[in-house]
């Protein structure tokens, strides 16, 4: 069986499905990966999809899920990627290892002489970056967790 990861965010409807997508393009046969909110918008933002989808990663059929649902689903390891959902993880039963890694929120990190679609682009790819980088860990043996 595969080790769990779960990443957080708090509206899980941008960051945590980037980074959900990324991670299982790049780990997935390592990994079963997920991702959740701490107050879940209840929807995946468009522009998320269209950034995902231009470096070829389909997350057009994912949803915005609350983290209640994975609290007794055996994580092993949770990642959250704003800190408002930092704060705001609960405790999970059982050997649950931790990461943070803070990205801004796209809709609302446009900068000027940015379009909103390329903020969506600019933290996808810091988001890329990030986890192929631990996915890279993974494969060389490191401690998946």
């Amino acid at each position: 069986m595969k080790p769990k990861v779960l990443i957080l965010c708090t509206g899980n409807s941008c960051r945590s499905h980037m980074a959900e997508g990324i991670l299982r393009r790049a780990a997935g046969d390592l990994l079963d990966v997920f991702s959740a909110g701490s107050k879940p918008a209840g929807f995946v933002h468009p522009n998320a999809i269209s950034a995902m989808k231009e470096i070829g990663i389909d997350i057009s059929g994912h949803r915005s899920k609350p983290l209640d649902q994975f609290l007794n689903a055996g994580i092993a390891t949770v990642v959250t990627v704003c800190d408002s959902a930092n704060a705001a993880c609960p405790v999970f039963p059982g050997p649950v290892c931790r990461h943070h890694w803070s990205f801004e929120d796209p809709p609302k990190a446009v900068r000027p002489g940015e379009s909103e679609m390329e903020a969506f682009r600019r933290i996808r790819d810091e988001i890329k970056k990030v986890f192929e980088a631990y996915a890279a860990g993974c494969r060389d043996g490191l401690r998946c967790r």
